[in-house]
């Protein structure tokens, strides 16, 4: 895999060191910002491929840093790394357009599955050939600009939402069990909890259906998921 690069907004000088040289030492380059202000003008000035992003930083914290990115039309992939672990917290970060939330605690080599996770999934360069459209009933899902549509609404997904989509209309109608969703969208090695799958989940089903639209997206207890008809 090419080297990504790779931001790290960390105020604790000690766990960015660490992390510098873990990400590093797998290929990739890496910048830091100990503060909120540095990493937003770093991330808006600099080519930048993902950013793990702190929450707790001075001058500016890490929600508003990820606000100013979005409000900016950046689509640089975003991992927030944060010893936050409420589910209010994890929400707020995926509503806010984060692509993936991590723990702290956390082991180095989860932290490096879940780069090279998003990193897979960095926009494709203009020359190359672009992924086809997606339809199903009434949504139709475009991969190349990371955008569903439904009926004259167009949402705006992250890279882990369009993982999931993909695989959830490429198998319409039939039940996709958890292991598959969470193996496309984290990969076999960043250790993905069912917490994870279920935010963002949550998160890809409110953009999926409005209030007085028909529910396309169910969950299967125990098994998984389903986009169509629902299943008992």
């Amino acid at each position: 895999m090419k080297s990504i690069r790779i931001l790290v907004a960390e105020d604790r000088l000690q766990t960015a060191a660490l992390m510098r040289r873990a990400l590093e030492g797998d290929g990739h380059s890496v910048r830091l910002a100990y503060d909120g202000d540095r990493a937003l003008s770093i991330g808006k000035g600099a080519e930048i491929d993902v950013i793990l992003l702190d929450l707790m930083l001075p001058r500016m914290d890490g929600f508003s840093v990820l606000k100013k990115l979005r409000e900016a039309q950046l689509r640089t992939a975003v991992i927030i790394v944060s010893a936050r672990d409420a589910m209010t917290d994890i929400v707020r970060g995926l509503d806010s357009g984060a692509d993936d939330y991590l723990t702290k605690p956390f082991e180095l080599d989860v932290l490096l599955a879940r780069v090279r996770a998003v990193g897979r999934r960095a926009p494709a360069a203009q020359h190359a050939e672009q992924p086809p459209e997606l339809t199903f009933q009434d949504l139709r899902f475009k991969p190349a600009s990371y955008e569903l549509q439904r009926g004259d609404r167009t949402v705006a997904l992250t890279r882990t939402e369009c993982a999931l989509l993909e695989v959830l209309m490429r198998r319409a109608g039939a039940i996709v069990p958890r292991e598959v969703l969470m193996e496309e969208g984290w990969g076999t090695e960043s250790d993905p909890s069912a917490a994870n799958l279920y935010v963002f989940i949550r998160s890809l089903r409110s953009k999926i259906t409005q209030p007085a639209e028909t529910e396309l997206l169910h969950t299967v207890r125990g098994v998984g998921y389903s986009l169509g008809k629902e299943v008992f």
